[in-house]
């Protein structure tokens, strides 16, 4: 596929070997702890774990730009120790966040990373070419880098570090806030890759990545928990995973009462079902519903990755919020919507982010986002909670008309955005007392909600460390308690748990539909397919347009067939865009 590259050969040598692999950065506990392993050409080959478990460390050490502090890293026959250059030489490299120059061009990035790589001159219109039929960014070669959408950037990394054919590809979370079709085109690409004898590592925090690799090194606060085909994991939890059916009444409260059931291991809401897993040789256990106890449906359903893993790790953190325990209530208004769109409509120039989106919320709901990258979600969140002024249209928050009443609309919300947008030079108690006095907390009523907040969500061991500092997951909580400090009847969630861990996310999602129990309303826009799931209903937006809308189960039966019986949310996203597009190209 490109040029100047040498043959690849079939060899039954692993391309990488880890042995009691050991790396600390000064604190008690290391970031990896002897790590053993091997990985093979031909195959992808995943680190799985949440932030801070070690993968990028891993990586690092594998490109030879980091030394173990014990323990031995061999990668295509070099040692890293003695033969860092060999290595470099030999490998292709794309990092989590990839050095692309924005003010550049695509081609103008191309020629910069040809020259940094030594490609010849006369090689480079055929690989070049190569290239960016491989990504399909041959139309895009004069468009600034920093205009991409967030797949087509990772597509071009991954071309900069193809330029010269490497025998092994090491890949540092590739999908990290791309969209489910750009991840699944990053797939196929890699997968081409593998087919002619490279060796690919592919570094995720999404554990239905896991499912589609050939090998896993699973790893969870640098420590090394599984290495293995990926059904090997799965394969421990056969038969304890149920799709809990007939459930009437709100969902939410259902889940919450299971997963204080000592039997039950892990839950989540799949659509109008509960996905539970449970302890070996227990069925989920009845519902009580006026007064008697109600008979469920309960399935075995095939496993998944995270269902091992969270069993693993001995289970999620139950149904109960303090959090919402402590809110007030909001009572539904009949027939009122608390969020309202009508033909939201966003032009920057010539080009239009967002046109004509239409839907409302009522109270008590979660209202799902849904997009890929470019689509147009963004610019419709942003216009719904007052940070971007429409073009046209009308934007509601709890009775407030965005155009002129977006401070007292705002005053009625809280926000969470998809970057940390915690000051990182505050303290964890710094950020709370700033956050309490710009929703107008004082007094009293400011101290008990800090304390609370302090309380419910364990900052104190931490609450004097500067939040730039504080490990993803608590960062994510720390987000959350600001927001909701001044108990909003509404929260905006713009893709509120990227990279945290399976557990806390439980505990994300287990506060936030505690929440809605008490009657606030949500917004929310995600990458997690799964997570869509908790949505009572869901806009999928493309190319500034709403093609679709409905909940995840009335998504995923517009989609169904008789080669697709059954299909996931995923299926339903990377579908509906199909056939929209299908239907213009027509």
């Amino acid at each position: 596929m490109t040029a100047a590259a040498p043959d690849i050969a079939a060899s039954s040598e692993p391309f990488v070997r880890l042995t009691g692999v050991t790396k600390r950065f000064g604190a008690p506990a290391p970031a990896l702890d002897a790590i053993h392993g091997s990985i093979a050409g031909g195959r992808i080959t995943g680190l799985v774990g949440p932030d801070g478990a070690g993968k990028t460390t891993l990586i690092r050490l594998m490109t030879g730009l980091m030394l173990p502090e014990a323990g031995t890293v061999q990668v295509l026959g070099y040692d890293t120790r003695t033969d860092p250059a060999s290595i470099q030489a030999a490998i292709g490299y794309m990092p989590q966040r990839f050095g692309l120059y924005e003010d550049l061009s695509v081609q103008e990035n191309l020629d910069l990373y040809a020259d940094l790589r030594g490609l010849p001159n006369d090689a480079r219109t055929t690989t070049f070419g190569e290239l960016l039929e491989f990504t399909d960014l041959k139309r895009f070669t004069a468009r600034l880098a920093g205009k991409l959408s967030g797949g087509m950037k990772q597509k071009l990394g991954l071309a900069c570090a193809l330029l010269r054919k490497p025998r092994l590809l090491l890949l540092d979370e590739p999908g990290v806030g791309v969209d489910p079709i750009s991840r699944r085109d990053l797939w196929k690409m890699v997968e081409k890759l593998t087919a002619e004898g490279v060796g690919v590592v592919w570094s995720t925090a999404y554990l239905e990545e896991a499912e589609a690799c050939d090998h896993v090194f699973l790893l969870n606060q640098g420590k090394l928990l599984f290495a293995g085909a990926p059904q090997e994991m799965t394969s421990r939890v056969a038969e304890r995973v149920f799709r809990v059916s007939g459930i009437e009444g709100r969902r939410r409260e259902k889940l919450a009462r299971l997963l204080d059931d000592e039997g039950v291991v892990d839950g989540v809401i799949q659509g109008e079902a509960i996905r539970l897993v449970m302890k070996a040789g227990l069925e989920p256990p009845p519902l009580a519903g006026n007064g008697a106890a109600t008979a469920l449906r309960a399935d075995i359903t095939p496993p998944r990755f995270e269902d091992a893993f969270v069993d693993m790790l001995g289970g999620g953190p139950g149904g109960r919020s303090r959090l919402a325990e402590t809110q007030r209530t909001f009572a539904a208004d009949a027939g009122k919507a608390v969020i309202e769109a009508r033909g939201l409509t966003k032009r920057f120039g010539d080009f239009t982010a967002a046109e004509n989106i239409t839907f409302d919320i009522p109270r008590g709901q979660i209202f799902g986002l849904l997009g890929p990258n470019g689509a147009g979600k963004s610019t419709t969140f942003k216009m719904l909670c007052g940070l971007l002024k429409p073009t046209a249209g009308e934007g509601r928050v709890a009775g407030f008309d965005l155009r002129r009443d977006a401070a007292e609309a705002r005053n009625r919300l809280g926000y969470m955005a998809q970057k940390f947008s915690l000051y990182g030079d505050l303290s964890v108690t710094q950020n709370l007392n700033f956050f309490a006095g710009i929703y107008g907390l004082s007094g009293t009523k400011r101290r008990e909600r800090i304390a609370l907040m302090t309380e419910i969500f364990d900052f104190r061991p931490t609450q004097d460390m500067s939040a730039k500092d504080l490990p993803l997951g608590l960062k994510q909580r720390l987000a959350l308690a600001c927001a909701v400090l001044h108990e909003p009847e509404v929260l905006f969630l713009d893709e509120p748990t990227s990279g945290v861990d399976p557990i806390t996310r439980r505990e994300f999602w287990t506060h936030i539909n505690g929440l809605v129990e008490k009657g606030v309303t949500v917004l929310v826009t995600t990458h997690f397919m799964d997570e869509a799931e908790y949505c009572d209903r869901i806009s999928l937006i493309y190319r500034g347009r709403s093609i679709a809308l409905g909940s995840p189960d009335e998504m995923k039966a517009r989609v169904a067939n008789k080669d697709l019986p059954d299909p996931t949310m995923e299926d339903a996203f990377i579908a509906l865009i199909q056939d929209s597009e299908a239907k213009e190209a027509a």
